[in-house]
């Protein structure tokens, strides 16, 4: 294990310096200034709309050549780097962190089960491959899932990131799995596929309720287990939550959490987009509004167009802040929707202006930005956040330029 945790020497520095770059970013006066606009916005009291361009997708793109070769380092190098790239390349509003996070080991297979997928030879696409079709046969398989935390690894690489970094940035344990994991329909999914749920719904109703039940009091059991075993952390400040947004708040408390109560929630139901809405109440809300009890503030939403589900029952899910505006949904039903009550207009515009080529045509994309700024002036307040865009095909240039137009035109918003 020793011989394993040494990192080499330059490899030591080069971190160390990339580390202090990002301090030095970090410490800009404009991180500052954005802290306290997320605050603002996400109490409903915001200035203007934010704006966050995703770089996930595309940071092979924007990172440096890896110089890294120790395993450890290599993951302390990418993370430090991402950061560095995106403020160095489109300059958004996320605010550089001021430490290096260690995310907790946290694992599951979920009902018993383990997952089956086709993966894509493009690497992107993929295909579930149905643990079984029908619930008759499926529920008998199932049993409680037995949550992992690995708490050798976790503190193993805490270790790693104190002793090369934590005089620069200290080192701050997250938890990252809550941010996709309580989302029903997806285990739904990857147990049966998307097909086979359909129809369970239509031919197995009963078997079908007793299925989102367990999964449901599989996600709260998670949450306890997490509660009693101290790896529930806050996550009310420069923290990822929902789909692309940041969890900055001072309605939450500030100093230690007691429970879920005192965390953001992300839940979505992309996989339910296809039933009509007196399904979606019967079959899939009573579920979720169950889970979104469990936080104090939830993102409700990721790719699926919310419209169609809102006014029987989204709009009525406990502890809602933010819900996902995404290309598909109708920004005009929504903005009217949300007009004076304490849900943020969470737009995702189209990925393909920015990821289908390397030419970037402004004045479409402003055209784009400009109808929904149109649609949400005086009503409600909202975030642009750009997801999705998987290759910038060469031209950085262009991630920027969507973020000075988008600033532009969002700030007459309100």
């Amino acid at each position: 294990m020793a011989a394993d945790m040494f990192i080499p020497a330059t490899e030591r520095e080069y971190l160390r310096e990339r580390a202090k770059k990002q301090l030095e970013y970090a410490n800009l006066p404009k991180m500052a200034e954005r802290k306290r606009l997320w605050i603002l916005h996400n109490r409903l009291e915001g200035e203007r709309p934010m704006v966050v361009m995703e770089e996930a997708t595309f940071i092979g793109d924007i990172l440096p050549k890896p110089q890294c070769r120790h395993p450890l380092a290599a993951r302390m190098e990418r993370e430090i780097n991402q950061n560095i790239a995106a403020y160095e390349t489109f300059d958004d509003d996320k605010v550089v962190p001021d430490f290096f996070p260690v995310n907790y080991a946290i694992s599951a297979d979920f009902l018993g089960q383990k997952h089956k997928r086709t993966e894509a030879a493009e690497g992107v696409g993929f295909h579930i491959d149905p643990l079984f079709e029908t619930l008759e046969l499926g529920l008998p398989l199932l049993s409680p899932s037995e949550y992992v935390y690995d708490k050798s690894a976790t503190e193993a690489y805490e270790k790693a990131a104190c002793d090369v970094l934590g005089d620069i940035l200290p080192v701050i344990r997250k938890n990252t799995f809550n941010q996709w994991h309580f989302t029903p329909t997806q285990h739904v999914l990857r147990l049966m596929g998307m097909e086979n749920m359909y129809c369970a719904m239509m031919g197995e109703p009963e078997d079908f309720h007793k299925l989102m039940s367990l999964v449901t009091e599989d996600l709260v059991r998670c949450l306890r287990w997490q509660e009693e075993n101290g790896l529930l952390p806050l996550n009310n400040g420069n923290d990822y939550m929902g789909s692309g947004s940041f969890c900055f708040s001072d309605e939450l408390p500030v100093t230690s959490a007691s429970g879920s109560e005192n965390t953001w929630g992300h839940l979505n139901s992309q996989e339910s987009i296809g039933i009509s809405p007196e399904q979606f109440d019967e079959f899939i809300y009573p579920y979720y509004e169950e889970i979104a009890r469990e936080f104090g503030l939830v993102y409700y939403g990721c790719c699926e167009p919310v419209h169609a589900y809102w006014d029987k029952s989204l709009s009525h899910l406990p502890n809602l802040r933010k819900i996902s505006i995404s290309p598909w949904c109708d920004e005009e039903f929504m903005a009217e929707r949300l007009t004076a009550t304490k849900v943020i207009y969470s737009r995702k515009p189209s990925p393909n202006f920015i990821g289908i080529k390397a030419e970037f045509d402004e004045e479409a994309f402003a055209a784009a930005i400009g109808k929904t700024a149109a649609v949400i002036r005086g009503r409600c307040k909202a975030e642009f956040i750009f997801r999705d865009i998987y290759t910038l095909h060469g031209n950085l240039e262009k991630t920027r330029r969507a973020v000075e137009i988008t600033r532009n035109i969002a700030e007459t918003t309100q």
